[in-house]
């Protein structure tokens, strides 16, 4: 309780919670396509592959202006760039909602959805920025949280396109989108003496880096496969078990929403255990959980085993985003987008990987295998990056993780 008392009286708490509200309704509005995947794919019918291009056209989106939005939030600060990309969005969603009738328009809004995603770039660093190291690994963890997001649209959005269409609820998703720009017009604030306008070629130094590249392979897989999954998830329910599309909103919401809860979690074991040692024990939870759903077992037996992947999963988000400020601290906004966008660019593959598969395999089993299969490697890695360079760097001295 005096750790969070503490925790409260330092840093900027009304700039942290516009941090989760941005991202966290930004994120609502990226899995739209998701949540109301069943219902396009029905009207424009669509095969196994293209449904799988469907719902991951707005993580790519994302991941093409993740390192842009980044770059732009430590230039000119977030708060100018997050009331910008809030913006964007709200035009986008209009467009959805009145001008969304043919499958390219559908796909093109898909792309500019991208903005959305693309706040994950400015909201963190906008958080980050207010707090000292012992707590960046809580502050992102809150900060990141806003991808419970996807369990708004998953579980609101079926229902809705069920009763007045899914175009409409491009329209509705406006309320909250703009509730949240109010609230971070008002509220949120950079922190001061943190807006550097350097040339943009040393903005891009850190970006070269093994130690972020290395974070893009760790990211790619936590939260590329949590928002991969959490958007194939409602097709994935619907054509394998036959479940109605109002259920596999719910479905799908079950399933995200501990991974959305535990994100802070996995930041506050990461910081008191260090963020390796804590990945390493998700890779292990995820890899297991993707060989047990390989086997496609009956619904209420894979959906429980989904529920415990996810969860690993944001826990896993959290741990990485943890061990990013303290190896790049003064860098965060460049680093986060350039970081975020390989987890979008993982999410994207993701849908299309298991689409892809059971177009020619005709099923989704050897998809799972594949994934099990990426995580584990990921895990190898990190060990042998872990014990061998970034354990050598902290004795000299060169490196600010601290020891798992």
């Amino acid at each position: 309780m005096k750790k969070f008392r503490e925790f409260l009286s330092i840093g900027h708490f009304p700039s942290l919670v516009s941090s989760f509200l941005y991202f966290d309704f930004s994120f609502m509005v990226w899995m739209l396509l998701a949540a109301l995947g069943v219902f396009i794919s029905e009207e424009f019918k669509l095969g196994p592959a293209q449904k799988g291009m469907l719902v991951s056209v707005p993580l790519l989106g994302g991941t093409l202006l993740r390192i842009p939005m980044g770059l732009l939030s430590d230039r000119y600060g977030s708060k100018v760039v997050g009331l910008s990309g809030m913006g964007v969005t709200m035009f986008t969603l209009v467009l959805g909602w009145q001008f969304a009738h043919t499958l390219p328009q559908v796909i093109l809004i898909g792309l500019l959805l991208g903005t959305a995603g693309a706040s994950f770039a400015v909201a963190l660093p906008l958080a980050s920025r207010w707090y000292p190291k012992e707590y960046q690994g809580l502050v992102m963890g809150i900060a990141g949280a806003g991808n419970s997001g996807s369990v708004i649209a998953t579980f609101f959005a079926p229902d809705l396109a069920k009763n007045f269409g899914w175009h409409a609820v491009f329209g509705l998703a406006l309320v909250p989108l703009a509730f949240a720009f109010v609230f971070f017009l008002i509220f949120a604030k950079d922190c001061p003496g943190t807006i550097s306008k350097k040339p943009l070629r040393q903005y891009l130094v850190p970006v070269k880096s093994r130690d972020a590249l290395f974070f893009c392979l760790l990211y790619s897989v936590t939260f590329g496969g949590f928002v991969g999954l959490a958007s194939f998830l409602p097709i994935f329910f619907h054509d394998q078990y036959g479940v109605d599309k109002v259920t596999t909103g719910l479905y799908t919401s079950y399933c995200i929403l501990g991974a959305s809860l535990v994100r802070p979690i996995g930041g506050y074991l990461s910081d008191k255990f260090g963020g390796v040692t804590v990945l390493l024990s998700v890779f292990a939870g995820v890899a297991s959980c993707l060989i047990a759903i390989s086997s496609l077992p009956a619904v209420g037996i894979i959906l429980p085993i989904f529920i415990t992947l996810m969860i690993f999963l944001g826990l896993g988000n959290g741990s990485v985003f943890q061990l990013v400020p303290l190896r790049f601290s003064k860098e965060i906004g460049i680093i986060t987008g350039f970081i975020g966008a390989f987890g979008g660019l993982g999410g994207f593959f993701v849908p299309n990987l298991l689409g892809s598969l059971k177009a020619v395999f005709g099923t989704f089993s050897i998809g799972f295998v594949v994934l099990s299969v990426v995580v584990a490697l990921s895990a190898f890695l990190l060990f042998i990056m872990n014990t061998y360079v970034w354990e050598r760097n902290r004795k000299n001295g060169s490196l600010e993780l601290e020891s798992a």
